[in-house]
């Protein structure tokens, strides 16, 4: 059981940044622990944050500059041990099979919706493991 959710957040944009965590709110489910939210601006943070803790998830800016967030997935998904479940924000869906090329597990168009994106990410914390504590 864990006591709070940790997802780790990629974007150089903080409007991008406080748009999602504004979607995510505290909790995206009731069966699902509080989160706890870890901004990043550029791809040398994402990196230093996965080598120093465990995240149960990470939600990556695909449009990201000068480091997309596909390229910083694919990256993640070849080099980082125990790779936590990565959500990509992509501006077209015909961006999808990038999505897929990155190792993805999920992605979320742009503009940034307050519904969706929190059943997406409850639906991978739930993928993941993650749980209330009882």
């Amino acid at each position: 059981m864990t006591a709070t959710a940790k997802v780790l957040l990629y974007s150089d944009d903080r409007t991008v940044r406080e748009q999602v965590r504004l979607a995510l709110g505290k909790r995206v489910a009731a069966d699902l622990p509080e989160l706890e939210v870890f901004d990043t601006a550029t791809q040398a943070a994402v990196i230093k944050a996965l080598d120093e803790g465990a995240y149960d998830l990470c939600i990556l800016d695909g449009e990201a500059v000068p480091a997309g967030g596909m390229g910083v997935a694919k990256q993640l998904k070849d080099e980082v041990a125990h790779c936590p479940l990565i959500l990509l924000l992509v501006a077209r869906p015909q961006d999808a099979w990038l999505a897929a090329w990155s190792g993805a597990e999920a992605i979320v168009g742009y503009p940034i919706d307050p519904v969706k994106l929190p059943q997406v990410v409850a639906d991978l914390l739930r993928h993941a493991g993650v749980a209330a504590k009882a």
